[in-house]
């Protein structure tokens, strides 16, 4: 992932994830570009992330990469591995280039690359992305390992155990990351969940960013105070 491109994920460039699905604030103001944005929404720029897999019919694991904490915004956070499509690039390309890129692992077929989701940064962010989720089993023997730059570590997690790293604050989460993992956690192994999204039909979620006084909260579709 290019250092421009960490608004993939972080979306809401002055906060992370709290409890009670609230948003802390980690900086005092945004750079420019980057705050709220009150005018016309943003036309969202393309991008990849790639959910990769292990543990066959026996169970599900998922890879996470760890920002480098030096990063300007948001160092430290756990993400699936991901960033911007380049122009006239496709979608399964680009997912493929970046898991080599921050994990160094080699996914060799693009069409192996199976639609999960898709998430449309809220329009009230400046800078927006239209990420494509794939899910990717990954390859046998495949030995992941952060690049030092931009990822300084990496882990295999089940959804589960992911989710209750960071409820003890032992990890860092984002929003996207979160709601991905919840959703996976209800498929028992790899391949169920492969098998499970072969061929469906992926509808994008545009979340919004509801501001109430000094609270923000990230609204789903079809829960209370969401405005289309």
């Amino acid at each position: 992932m290019k250092p421009q491109d960490w608004q993939i994920h972080f979306w809401t460039v002055l906060v992370v994830m709290g409890p009670e699905g609230t948003l802390d604030a980690v900086d005092d103001r945004p750079a420019p570009g980057e705050e709220l944005n009150n005018g016309r929404a943003t036309e969202p720029r393309q991008a990849a992330t790639v959910i990769l897999l292990r543990g066959g019919a026996e169970q599900l694991e998922v890879l996470l990469v760890r920002r480098n904490p030096a990063s300007r915004f948001m160092g430290g956070a756990w993400v699936f591995p991901g960033g911007a499509v380049d122009a006239g690039e496709d979608h399964r390309v680009a997912g493929i280039r970046e898991v080599q890129e921050e994990a160094g692992v080699d996914l060799a077929d693009p069409g192996a690359l199976v639609r999960f989701s898709r998430w449309i940064t809220p329009r009230e962010v400046r800078i927006r992305f239209d990420t494509h989720f794939f899910l990717a089993a990954a390859p046998a023997g495949a030995e992941p390992r952060p690049d030092g730059g931009e990822t300084v570590a990496l882990g295999w997690y089940t959804p589960l155990d992911a989710l209750g790293a960071f409820e003890r604050r032992e990890i860092e989460l984002v929003f996207p990351t979160i709601k991905t993992l919840e959703q996976l956690a209800g498929f028992a192994s790899a391949d169920e969940l492969l098998a499970w999204a072969d061929g469906r039909e992926v509808e994008p979620i545009e979340p919004r960013v509801v501001v109430e006084g000094e609270i923000a909260r990230v609204v789903l579709p079809g829960e209370p105070g969401y405005r289309d």
